[in-house]
């Protein structure tokens, strides 16, 4: 998934986290410059609909 969003599995799942309305605030850490900018990165993807079903489903305690 990363690959289709251009971004790292990090970027990709931070923004899952944003576009998720029950997440009010993700809560990340970084201990290193890269990390941190690795991190801001993920604000800027806006994930599709499909990829967003994807990820829940995942995620999903039933699957």
């Amino acid at each position: 998934m990363a690959l289709t969003y251009n971004s790292t599995p990090t970027q990709v799942s931070l923004a899952w986290l944003i576009a998720n309305p029950t997440i009010t605030a993700p809560i990340v850490s970084a201990t290193k410059v890269e990390q941190l900018n690795d991190i801001i990165k993920a604000v800027n993807i806006n994930l599709d609909q499909d990829a967003i079903d994807l990820f829940n489903q995942a995620s999903s305690s039933n699957s």
